[in-house]
């Protein structure tokens, strides 16, 4: 189930990745490799197959050929342990998905007492101070409905980070926010990135991608079309798809 994996291998390693629904193929042989620190922001118009991606990268959806490595392990083997993936993955959806009864301290430290059975006391603490870092302390007793959607996006990524992951997944974590609580959940993922977490990040949010992505992957229908450094990918795009959509988008 897993190879011997050293840190100066790709943490991530997808190789010819294939997904279909049905007779709908939505991932083409998709190959992409993220190294431990690296920030990937993979861009491309809805339907490109992006989101399917990177919940095959977690385990959430199964692919139908190809391989899916996380530190040395197959996300396709069906001995896989989950919750052992799930410790070394973090996951941020567009849905916040947090538990409307449950404070914010409390939805972020649910999984890590119930899921891993860690001490309260142990888990409050370090809940506490990745609240703070999300730039929420003060807000830990208050409920979901009582915050913004910006607040409710950034105590998600506090849960996530509460499981202590080795790399964070982020789907359009921006999409359903208001322009103006934007800036502050992408401020969080920068800090994150700056802190040296691994990152995957699917994102229609071009200029944040340029600032921050170590590499740019471009994708189309199922394929992935275009890669490289944003500096790159965005002034001297070579794919006359690639240079069509961000002609619309930047």
């Amino acid at each position: 189930m897993a190879t011997s994996w050293t840190p100066d291998q790709p943490i991530v390693q997808c190789v010819d990745v294939r997904k279909s629904f049905g007779a709908l193929e939505v991932l083409k042989g998709i190959s992409l490799s993220v190294r431990k620190g690296e920030v990937i922001c993979i861009i491309g118009p809805s339907g490109s197959g992006k989101s399917t991606l990177i919940r095959c990268i977690n385990a959430l959806q199964p692919i139908s050929s190809g391989s899916i490595q996380i530190e040395g392990i197959e996300v396709s083997d069906p001995r896989l342990d989950k919750l052992a993936l799930r410790r070394k993955v973090g996951m941020v959806f567009q849905q916040y998905n947090l538990f409307p009864h449950k404070t914010a301290l409390q939805n972020v430290m649910m999984a890590p007492i119930h899921v891993l059975g860690q001490k309260r006391a142990e888990v409050e603490a370090r809940a506490r101070a990745l609240l703070a870092k999300v730039r929420l302390a003060g807000k830990e007793d208050t409920y979901p409905g009582e915050l913004s959607g910006g607040q409710q996006q950034r105590v998600a990524i506090a849960r996530s980070l509460a499981m202590r992951p080795d790399i964070m997944l982020f789907d359009e974590v921006t999409a359903a926010l208001d322009p103006e609580t934007v800036k502050e959940v992408l401020v969080t993922i920068r800090e994150l990135a700056e802190d040296g977490m691994t990152c995957i990040l699917v994102t229609h949010e071009m200029n944040f991608a340029r600032e921050v992505a170590d590499h740019v992957y471009f994708t189309d229908r199922g394929v992935i079309v275009e890669h490289g450094p944003p500096a790159t990918l965005f002034t001297a795009a070579k794919d006359e798809r690639t240079q069509q959509f961000l002609s619309q988008v930047l």
